[in-house]
């Protein structure tokens, strides 16, 4: 074999291995840097800090502070009435009226008739006052000049009454059947008279007067009349 040769092969050979090797460690230094720039990279970024504080909590709202702030008042204690209700009064039981019992003024009915409308002269005034029971049962009443007063009057002037100077208490009490009236007359003599009975009584002037009975619970109509 041409001795040549031999060196030619050998030499290819040579060369191919060199550049192998150089191609390795040109990879590997690739890959030094690779793996330096990568650490790099991790170990610059920025790094959460495990002793960082937790982000500030979001205040709430004005209206749901307000309410939280302001504490709801308690209701006010309610007052319980302490005062027990009057007790009711028993209502009065009335008793069925009776035959002699006082008559209701109810049942009574008093008139009052002059026998004239004009008196001439000495002639002298005269009335009849009329009581009438017009209950179911007989009943009494007091029929006395005090009780069943005649007024004669002229005007606002008080001439005459027939409760003036009576001896006694003046009670005149009568039994009233239903239906049947009670009747009393009464005169009158023309003359003043006062409750004073030791007072100078005076003759009445001639003019138109009124006569009207006076008591506590009946009513009459009155009665015009003149002096002549």
């Amino acid at each position: 074999m041409d001795p040549d040769t031999f060196r030619g092969d050998l030499g290819g050979v040579a060369t191919d291995i060199y550049w192998r090797r150089r191609m390795a460690l040109l990879v590997g230094v690739l890959v030094v840097v690779a793996v330096v720039a990568w650490a790099c990279t991790s170990t610059s970024g920025p790094k959460r800090s495990s002793n960082s504080a937790a982000p500030a909590p979001t205040s709430p709202e004005p209206i749901l502070a307000s309410l939280q702030a302001t504490p709801t008042p308690a209701p006010a204690p309610t007052l319980t009435s302490t005062i027990s209700p009057k007790p009711s009064k028993p209502k009065p039981t009335i008793e069925p009226r009776r035959a002699g019992d006082t008559c209701d003024p109810g049942d009574l009915v008093l008139s009052l008739q002059g026998t004239q409308e004009v008196y001439l002269g000495d002639s002298r005034p005269r009335f009849m006052i009329t009581l009438v029971n017009t209950g179911r049962l007989m009943c009494t009443a007091d029929v006395g000049p005090r009780a069943m007063e005649i007024r004669i009057t002229s005007g606002s002037d008080r001439i005459w009454s027939s409760s003036d100077c009576i001896s006694g208490e003046g009670v005149q009490v009568r039994r009233l059947e239903r239906g049947i009236p009670y009747v009393r007359p009464v005169e009158w003599d023309r003359h003043r008279s006062a409750r004073d009975c030791a007072a100078k009584r005076s003759d009445a002037r001639t003019g138109t007067y009124v006569a009207a009975v006076h008591s506590t619970d009946l009513k009459t109509p009155k009665t015009v009349f003149h002096l002549r």
